[in-house]
């Protein structure tokens, strides 16, 4: 039986009491059993002198325990910190910039103090987990304060301990048990059950594989009930946890918008260029579907500092010589001007024969400090004599897709996104954006 008469595999009550410092970005208040600590998020719009000009935010925490929180006083930390604080505030930092798009963030820097109350074991874990709270406050506050657009958390971050008390393997170890364990054990893990960090250490004696193993085990479970804790905690903020990243569309079309919005939104969350505040026009003065969608992408991307992706996409005909091309939305002298550029189309093709036609899609992604990526896709169709179907814009109501027997303007939203130009380049993207990752 433990000290606490707890099952080996139960860890401590947890409570977290979020906004516990009224004067922070964000906080709270997380007790693990005896063990309180105070965690606070206080934002900056700097960042460190290695930092500067790259487009890129800061993560960073400071530990220390107050005088009383061991019962016999403990000296406060001087212009030199002990060598055990410093040790622990490292790890924070590190655990924490792990759940962060440091991009998505900006140049600004998020500093998190854990300030430890009341010292039962586990302060460090305890620290780790009500950190990622306090963040989550902070980011919260960013966005509605309209200084993010959206969450640059990519992960949930939760921290526990384990050790081997006598022969028996335990979770979430008190000070007495820590004092006399055999074996302590760290676990940092994110959302996916993914190791950030695992220290580990034979203090009496050296353990097995199967302890090991074990261990691990509880120390998942521990991970999994913490977060649950944390999100409960956090209510409605919780959204902003492991949040997809952000794409701005450097387009003002809202049909564009909303088909890539469906087809990144496995991946992506995709905002209109409009909500980063960016409403010029762009001169869209290249002569290849690529070369425009590059100058939209870098336009948009240097205006905001995001990543960007932008499309220039329209209808090449064969017996045209490829007419209208990039000159699509245009085709009839304005743009956008769908009624009349479908007329003239007609009218050119009245005598022709050969209606081949395809519809063509260059995408370009942009991100700060990075070359453009660009894909590109195609949907091979015919023009018909006269329109059909309501849906769609541009000349989806004149372009047949063969193997469906419909027009892209009788097709509905599904069957679209998986056939058209626009699907295809995004797919190719996608591709891309892997590979890249994997590099």
């Amino acid at each position: 039986m433990r000290v606490d008469g707890r099952e080996p595999d139960q860890q401590r009550p947890v409570t977290i009491q979020t906004d516990f410092v009224r004067t922070a970005a964000g906080s709270c208040l997380i007790a693990t059993g005896g063990t309180r600590v105070i965690c606070t998020a206080s934002v900056e719009d700097t960042v460190p002198p290695f930092l500067k000009g790259k487009g890129q935010g800061w993560v960073t925490a400071e530990y220390a325990m107050l005088p009383a929180s061991t019962g016999t006083r403990k000296k406060r930390d001087g212009v030199k910190k002990d060598g055990r604080g410093v040790e622990i505030q490292r790890l924070i930092g590190r655990a924490l910039r792990q759940a962060v798009d440091l991009k998505a963030l900006g140049e600004r820097t998020i500093t998190l103090d854990c300030d430890v109350l009341e010292a039962d074991g586990g302060t460090r874990t305890a620290s780790i987990t009500g950190a990622m709270v306090a963040l989550t406050c902070a980011v919260d506050r960013l966005m509605r304060e309209g200084k993010l657009l959206a969450s640059p958390l990519r992960h949930q971050v939760a921290a526990i301990s384990a050790g081997i008390v006598g022969s028996t393997p335990c979770l979430d170890l008190c000070y007495q048990e820590d004092s006399q364990a055999q074996v302590d054990m760290n676990f940092v893990m994110n959302e996916k059950g993914e190791m950030i960090e695992l220290q580990g250490t034979g203090e009496g004696r050296a353990f097995s594989r199967s302890e090991l193993d074990r261990l691990l085990e509880y120390g998942e479970k521990g991970i999994r009930e913490l977060m649950t804790a944390q999100r409960e905690a956090l209510g409605e903020r919780a959204v902003h946890l492991c949040a997809k990243p952000v794409l701005l569309a450097a387009t003002g079309n809202a049909h564009k918008l909303k088909e890539l919005q469906h087809i990144f939104e496995d991946s992506y969350t995709v905002l209109p260029m409009a909500a980063a505040g960016f409403t010029e026009d762009i001169d869209e003065t290249g002569s290849t579907f690529a070369e425009n969608a590059v100058l939209k992408a870098e336009a948009v991307c240097a205006a905001t500092g995001l990543p960007a992706i932008a499309d220039d996409s329209g209808l090449t005909v064969k017996a045209l010589g490829g007419e209208p091309g990039v000159y699509s939305a245009r085709y009839a002298g304005v743009h956008g001007d769908d009624e009349a550029n479908n007329d003239l189309l007609l009218r050119k093709m009245e005598a022709v024969t050969d209606r081949e036609a395809s519809f063509v899609c260059a995408l370009a992604l942009k991100r700060p400090g990075q070359e453009p990526l660009v894909a590109e896709g195609s949907c091979p169709g015919v023009i018909l004599r006269a329109r059909r179907g309501k849906g769609g814009f541009g000349y989806d109501p004149l372009f047949l897709y063969e193997p469906l027997g419909k027009t892209f303007a009788e097709v509905n939203e599904e069957e679209k996104n998986a056939i058209s130009h626009r699907a295809r380049a995004c797919e190719r993207m996608k591709q891309i954006l892997r590979e890249d990752a994997e590099e």
